[in-house]
């Protein structure tokens, strides 16, 4: 069995981040961090279990978050994790060198789900 907290890297042009996912506890909730290899700066993503909200609880398996009735995403796939990186560097959430900063993962998924609903990625 793969250990799925172990850094994975993802190339954008000509920066390398490593990134990975992890379940936490108390408060149930999914994170994916986020490292830029160059700079040490570091974002997590944090879904927390909330109503309406899915996240992996026995049910579902590790890296899933979703919403009742809008789809499951997989955060140990790494087309998600881009397309993540990609609503952060969108919205300015990217943070500066040698920061660390946590966001709320949420808005970003209700982000990605509602460009696929759109038919636009």
């Amino acid at each position: 069995m793969r250990k799925d907290h172990h850094l994975r890297r993802l190339v954008i042009g000509e920066e390398t981040w490593l990134w990975s996912v992890r379940h936490k506890h108390p408060e149930c909730r999914e994170i994916l961090s986020l490292h830029h290899d160059a700079t040490r700066a570091t974002v997590r993503i944090v879904f927390r279990d909330r109503p309406g909200r899915l996240v992996p609880d026995g049910l579902l398996h590790s890296g899933a978050v979703g919403a009742r009735n809008r789809g499951v995403l997989n955060l140990h796939e790494p087309g998600v994790v881009r397309r993540i990186f990609d609503e952060l560097a969108s919205q300015g959430h990217l943070p500066a060198p040698a920061k660390e900063q946590e966001l709320d993962g949420w808005p970003l998924y209700d982000a990605l789900v509602a460009h696929e609903d759109n038919g636009t990625r």
